[in-house]
């Protein structure tokens, strides 16, 4: 969320911004708002301090008589300061992201800019099968009786994809503690807050699925429960920066993509993933490194598993309300001809932090609301679309990557 002075000072470039994400803003109701809340805050102040010196001045009858107008008084313009600061909050939570410099323009995903490639797609001496034609060839997933069982785009994984599946997440999640960050294991069952902090809410709250007899949901990332770890808390400048990994279940209920990869494994309502999460301080020099090592880390892990890949660079209209940066990291996916997101870095500056109250005491003592980073280090299943296509053979066996094969105690799938 941005701060209404933020507003105030920067009306042009919320605009702007607003505008390139798509998505409508009332900066004039905002700021016309805000001006009526704090004029209601003054008057509140200033009858509690004329109520206070009555009491002071003693309980004569004159002065109980005005002492009772008072809190009359009172309590109206407090119920009318509540009902503009409920106002004022809602229509600042709709409010997205400004966004860096060099974050380039565009409307949708045709202005994303292409970074770097690392890696040449393999060129096969065959005509390569879909990883749904290998799935039927290996018995390794039964996604019709997943269908029966949990709705449609439900899957089980079988055999040896099963065991690669826990490979890749305990070889992601050993590789991130050698790294020094702390891990975790988060929960999925999560309260609104979390969503509304993240910023998933009110924007994408028709992906999420709720259990309405207990206001809980289902986390669609453990970005959400992790970067809400520290809300309402004050941390001190010293200990920062927090680096978390978290382990987690994700739900998604995938309204936006009817029509869209609906075979396979690429895009599902649940799925595991390991997320990786810094909090630090308000500083964007400092973001702009903590981002690039978050990068780092993904290429590192998807260099490892022996899978070409490209990093996008977001344009203004297809990063997302909270982010003021992000990378989309994609790995090749021959079946699909092209590159299939991997995972997404981002960088959402004060804008989370703001909304769970996550600030920190400088050395010099003032308060300041934290930067927050996330970025997926491994989703799995769609990760193991790009492992069973590159590494298929000519024979119709899959080899397994190097350094998964002594955590799975196979090296291939025949």
């Amino acid at each position: 969320m941005l701060s209404v002075d933020f507003i105030r000072n920067n009306k042009k470039r919320v605009e702007s911004a607003a505008k390139a994400k798509n998505r409508p803003v009332k900066l004039d109701l905002i700021l016309e708002l805000d001006l009526k809340n704090r004029e209601h805050l003054t008057k509140i102040s200033e009858l509690r301090m004329r109520r206070n010196q009555l009491a002071k001045d003693g309980g004569h009858e004159g002065n109980i008589e005005v002492g009772k107008k008072l809190k009359l008084e009172l309590k109206e313009l407090e119920e009318a300061q509540q009902k503009i600061a409920s106002e004022l909050k809602r229509e600042l939570s709709f409010v997205p992201n400004v966004y860096y410099p060099e974050v380039p323009e565009g409307k949708d995903e045709s202005g994303n800019q292409e970074i770097r490639r690392v890696g040449e797609p393999k060129k096969f001496s065959f005509t390569p099968k879909s990883h749904l034609e290998l799935i039927k060839q290996h018995d390794l997933a039964d996604l019709e009786r997943g269908s029966k069982v949990s709705g449609f785009r439900g899957y089980f994984l079988k055999k040896e994809l099963a065991l690669l599946h826990f490979g890749l997440l305990w070889y992601v999640y050993l590789k991130m503690y050698q790294k020094g960050y702390t891990p975790l294991i988060a929960p999925s069952l999560v309260k609104g807050f979390t969503l509304f902090g993240s910023a998933q809410f009110p924007w994408g709250e028709p992906e999420v699925y709720q259990l309405e007899r207990d206001q809980i949901y289902l986390a669609g990332t453990a970005e959400q429960p992790v970067t809400a770890y520290y809300s309402d808390e004050t941390l001190l400048e010293k200990d920062l920066p927090k680096k978390f990994y978290a382990f987690s279940p994700c739900y998604r209920r995938e309204i936006g993509s009817y029509g869209k990869d609906t075979k396979g494994l690429y895009r599902v309502h649940e799925f595991q993933k390991i997320e990786q999460v810094i909090i630090g301080i308000a500083d964007d020099l400092q973001a702009r490194k903590y981002h690039e090592e978050l990068q780092q880390n993904v290429e590192e892990i998807v260099t490892d598993l022996g899978l070409p890949y490209r990093v996008l660079l977001m344009c203004s209209g297809d990063m997302g309300e909270p982010q003021a940066k992000k990378y989309d990291t994609e790995v090749w996916m021959p079946s699909r001809a092209g590159y299939g997101e991997a995972a997404s870095n981002s960088i959402m500056t004060d804008f989370q932090a703001r909304r769970l109250n996550i600030r920190y005491k400088t050395k010099e003592g003032e308060i300041k609301y934290c930067y927050t980073f996330n970025n997926t280090a491994l989703a799995s299943p769609r990760i193991l679309i790009a492992i069973l296509e590159n590494y298929q053979q000519a024979d119709g066996s899959i080899t397994i990557p190097t350094v998964l094969q002594p955590l799975v105690g196979f090296a291939k799938i025949a």
